[in-house]
């Protein structure tokens, strides 16, 4: 941990704590019929050699590299994203020329302006830390498709835009597949809020987010994902993962004002940031900082 982070970390402390108090009263959602949120409660785990990302703040599956996963480290950190392979035992730095690591917190991976081009979102959206910055940053790039390739200043695309309601610090973005809208989720001790990005989005000039609203019974958000079809939304804190089912019509937006269809099982970690279904949705993974803890593993939930 270094002295960047300090302030984040005595917070997350003081989250944790919190939320340990109040796990008893946490309340959860009735489960829906079917299996559709299904999910093992012990997950397959892989071991992530430490020293590498300790401070992963963000995952996302890549579509397309099959079985690879991305992640990106929290503020203080290279300003580069990670592949990681399907066992988890090998990881790979990329750097993305053209970004600063201010607070890099979520990212996420989905469609963009370009017709059939699979992009990622680093969403540099931490903001805990005062003065609280008026505006926050998205950088949109192509991903590559081959695990030699690299990434280029050129194609790098800034979406800057701010709050409705002042600023906000923030841990979780969504891309909507279907409507390539973006979607922020608040990381507060009493709500998360709902900000919406349309497409398409402007990276000429400063953007105001659209307020849908706030997640019922989620606070403190630490991370999310949609799946790569955009019919299922994990949301996740720093001990528990929700799981929402969109129906036929909805938009990501309206599917998160309604409580979560499962809360689901998942065991502790350190300090969970980061969650993403795989790329059929068949599970998920998780992963945390790894704090003050000897070392994080990279944790997988098979659906049922």
């Amino acid at each position: 941990m270094n002295l960047n982070n300090v302030g984040k970390w005595i917070g997350g402390q003081m989250f944790f704590v919190w939320l340990l108090f109040s796990w008893s009263c946490d309340p959860a959602p009735e489960p829906v019929a079917g299996g559709a949120g299904s999910f093992e409660s012990s997950p397959q785990s892989v071991s992530i050699a430490p020293g590498i990302i300790d401070e992963a703040s963000g995952l996302a599956v890549s579509a397309n590299l099959n079985g690879y996963l991305w992640t990106i480290q929290d503020s203080g950190q290279p300003h580069a994203v990670y592949l990681i392979s399907p066992d988890g035992k090998n990881i790979k730095p990329y750097d993305v020329p053209g970004s600063i690591n201010h607070d890099w917190e979520d990212l996420a991976i989905g469609p963009g302006p370009l017709s059939g081009v699979n992009y990622l979102y680093i969403a540099d959206i931490g903001n805990n830390n005062p003065p609280m910055r008026a505006e926050s940053v998205i950088y949109r790039f192509r991903e590559i498709a081959d695990a030699n390739g690299t990434f280029k200043q050129a194609d790098l695309e800034k979406i800057i835009f701010r709050y409705p309601d002042g600023p906000r610090d923030a841990e979780t973005i969504l891309v909507d597949p279907q409507s390539r809208d973006i979607f922020i989720i608040s990381k507060e001790t009493d709500k998360s809020g709902i900000y919406r990005l349309p497409f398409p989005q402007s990276t000429t000039e400063t953007m105001n987010a659209e307020r849908i609203g706030n997640v019922p019974l989620v606070t403190v958000a630490t991370g999310g994902n949609v799946s790569i079809d955009g019919n299922e939304i994990l949301l996740r804190t720093y001990l528990s993962v929700y799981y929402w089912q969109k129906k036929e019509g909805e938009t990501i937006g309206q599917t998160l004002l309604k409580p979560a269809t499962k809360k689901l099982d998942v065991v502790m970690e350190p300090q969970g940031e980061a969650v993403s279904f795989d790329r059929a949705a068949k599970g998920f993974y998780t992963l945390s900082e790894k704090g003050s803890a000897a070392g994080v593993s990279l944790n997988y939930y098979k659906r049922k």
